[in-house]
């Protein structure tokens, strides 16, 4: 201990400084008071004295017990556990309250794994399915050819989380960078293996699966360990430079699709008229046909019936064939009757009644 004299100071006075004016500055605290107050203290909680092997002992198991209770971590639902052995990454863990070799052997990290993260490619700022809002287009990035050697402004977005927390971590350096130049050699790809067309009308969505599909083959062929959620197509146009002259091909392709669908038109009504019109004559033919060969039998069938009959009676037969030849020649002609036998005055009045009954409506008295 410091040494003090009972006058309060060196030189005496009774808490007088050095030359008699004022108190002295209060003294540190005493070390060696401190650690033997400390040692008494912990021989009173170590039965055996500190100094012996069984309080080591004790304390070594204390010692063990906290810093074996300090590898419990917990991962929350939308995390995922990195588990780490002397800065290897040896498994990943699922949210829950888990265990591992605390510090300095093991280390556990804990990345967000539902978070979905967005990459903008062929323009910078905001931007929505609609159209692009206060962006600045990146040509370097946006313009990509086609199917058909055109040249496309395609600006687009990728939306993507992470997959596997310790392939996020270890296999790829930058991933945002990573995603962003997959993202776009994907898109180069897909879009030089379709059509301008497809890519400015319906075929917008089938590129977005088929950019989808191939983004995530790439990122899993690093073990990115990222899973692509959605690709928006946010446009797709002619760049700038030429965009009349291609508007002016469109419109002439709406003029030559419009022609070809009045074409189109035309013919489906021509052609089926014409084929009704033939199938009507050719019908009308074999009507005419079954006709004449019908008739044609029916004359030679009553020709043949007479025949017989004017075998077995010639004069009935000549009479009757002679009768109704009268009858055929003036069945349409004016008649007049004249009675050449005795007593007769050689005309007889004729009442013709077919006229009347036609001039009265058919009706007679």
């Amino acid at each position: 201990m410091a040494w003090t004299p009972k006058g309060g100071g060196p030189w005496g006075g009774g808490g007088q400084g050095p030359w008699g004016r004022g108190p002295t500055p209060p003294q540190p605290p005493d070390i060696e008071e401190l650690l033997r107050r400390s040692q008494d203290r912990l021989k009173r909680l170590l039965p055996g004295g500190f100094g012996g092997v069984r309080g080591i002992v004790i304390l070594f198991l204390v010692a063990l017990v906290v810093w074996t209770l300090t590898g419990l971590y917990r991962v929350q639902p939308d995390e995922q556990g990195v588990v780490l052995l002397f800065g290897k990454w040896v498994e990943t863990t699922q949210p829950g309250l888990n265990w591992f070799f605390p510090a300095p052997i093991g280390t556990t990290l804990t990345p967000k794994v539902e978070r979905i993260n967005r990459v903008d490619v062929g323009f910078r700022g905001a931007a929505d399915v609609r159209g692009l809002t206060a962006a600045r287009d990146i040509p370097e990035e946006s313009l990509m050819l086609t199917g058909d050697q055109n040249i496309a402004d395609v600006d687009f977005t990728v939306f993507w989380r992470i997959k596997d927390a310790g392939e996020f971590l270890f296999n790829i350096r930058d991933p945002e960078t990573t995603v962003k130049v997959a993202a776009e050699s994907a898109m180069r790809e897909v879009v030089g293996q379709s059509p301008l067309q497809e890519a400015l009308t319906g075929g917008r969505q089938q590129i977005e699966q088929r950019m989808l599909e191939v983004l995530q083959d790439i990122l899993d062929s690093y073990g990115a360990g990222i899973s692509v959620t959605q690709v928006q197509l946010l446009k797709v146009d002619p760049p700038q430079p030429v965009i009349d002259a291609f508007n002016e091909v469109q419109r002439a392709r709406q003029d030559k699709e419009r022609k070809q669908n009045e074409a189109v038109a035309y013919r489906n009504r021509i052609i089926p008229t014409a084929r009704g019109e033939a199938a009507r004559i050719n019908q009308e033919a074999e009507a005419y046909k079954e006709k004449v060969i019908k008739e044609a039998q029916g004359e030679a069938k009553r020709f043949l019936s007479v025949y017989e009959t004017f075998l077995a009676a010639k004069d009935v037969t000549t009479r009757r064939l002679y009768l109704e030849a009268l009858e055929e020649v003036l069945r349409g002609a004016n008649k007049v009757i004249i009675d050449r036998g005795q007593g007769g005055q050689g005309v007889v009045p004729y009442l013709p009644l077919p006229e009347l009954q036609k001039r009265g409506g058919g009706q007679t008295r």
